[in-house]
């Protein structure tokens, strides 16, 4: 939770796929629900990574 956590507080500064759905989130629910709710979203990212044994692919947001 420590992550989602960040990603959240930072979440404004960045643009990054998973900092603008964290900020669409913002702006309908609480900061501590948006924080589970991300902490939530990069444990499936992980998990999927390490069942599918491949290398995290980060992808560009466009600017």
């Amino acid at each position: 939770m420590v992550g989602g956590t960040a990603v959240t507080r930072y979440t404004r500064r960045k643009n990054t796929s998973i900092s603008r759905w964290a900020n669409q989130l913002l702006e309908r629910k609480p900061a501590r629900l948006v924080t589970v709710a991300v902490a939530n979203k990069m444990a499936r990212v992980a998990w999927a990574v390490m069942a599918r044994e491949e290398n995290y692919k980060v992808t560009l947001a466009a600017a």
